[in-house]
């Protein structure tokens, strides 16, 4: 466990790398004795500042949602990180490959809720209950903490969270079997990767469930008309300047990005 003195170092560090677009060096490294209860408050300090600063929290975004990442970042569950207002880019826009450290990204898919979600005991069905609709998403992740990073890093930078892209057709949860929302990734033309929305735990409305009920012990609530990021059924994919990312999610429309 680290010292309040030790949790600011940290957050220095993540600011200045937020601020030069250079990663820093991993926590993992400079503070060999963090602890996941660390790396999370961390990310709520981060936070704060944000709103302190004036952005607005609009939800929350989940990581780490499929067995092979659980694997690789040697966790067990997934992640969480926040969302803010000027996180969101418009579906198709070309955004400043200099604006991020080593942007990667990822198709998602996002549920805004309308009606809040509080733990214990949140499952599949209050889930579906409480969410409005479901929108084909792109989310643009970033690491602000140098590789190769482990999952106290990840944690501490808000679960790598950059931007988030919505696009597509909205889709109500009863008009759909969201385990078999497909999606084709393409770089520039050319399909990178391809994946079904089963791969998110084998179903994402259960990420949203499992987040609800982690945030339960801090007296956190799931807000009507927040987003929530259920994380990716394809590998993260690298963006260059100059790539056009586009995910093709069939009947449900298409969300692009390009970088420049």
């Amino acid at each position: 466990m680290l010292t309040e003195e030790q949790r600011s170092q940290a957050i220095a560090g993540l600011v200045e790398a937020h601020r030069t677009k250079k990663p820093c060096v991993q926590l993992s490294t400079t503070f060999p004795s963090i602890e996941i209860a660390d790396a999370y408050a961390i990310s709520s300090a981060m936070a704060q500042l944000k709103i302190a600063k004036g952005s607005r929290l609009i939800g929350h975004k989940i990581g780490l949602t499929s067995k092979a990442m659980q694997a690789s970042s040697q966790i067990d569950e997934p992640d969480y990180g926040h969302l803010f207002d000027d996180m969101l880019i418009q579906d198709g826009a070309k955004v400043r490959h200099a604006d991020f450290c080593v942007p990667r990204v990822e198709p998602e898919l996002t549920f805004i809720l309308k009606e809040p979600l509080k733990g214990p005991n949140v499952g599949l069905i209050d889930v579906l209950r409480a969410t409005d609709y479901i929108v084909p998403s792109i989310e643009i992740i970033d690491a602000r903490v140098q590789n190769p990073r482990k999952i106290f890093d990840t944690v501490a930078d808000n679960g790598a969270a950059a931007s988030l892209v919505l696009g597509g057709r909205p889709v109500r949860p009863q008009d759909i079997d969201l385990r078999w929302i497909g999606v084709l990734f393409y770089r520039n033309g050319e399909i990178e990767e391809t994946g079904l929305a089963a791969g998110v735990l084998g179903n994402p409305a259960l990420a949203i469930a499992w987040l609800a009920n982690k945030l339960a012990p801090f007296d956190v609530t799931l807000e009507p008309g927040h987003m929530m990021l259920s994380g990716s059924f394809t590998r993260p994919l690298w963006a260059q300047k100059g790539d056009t990312l586009h995910a093709d999610f069939g009947p449900l429309g298409g969300v692009a990005v390009q970088f420049v």
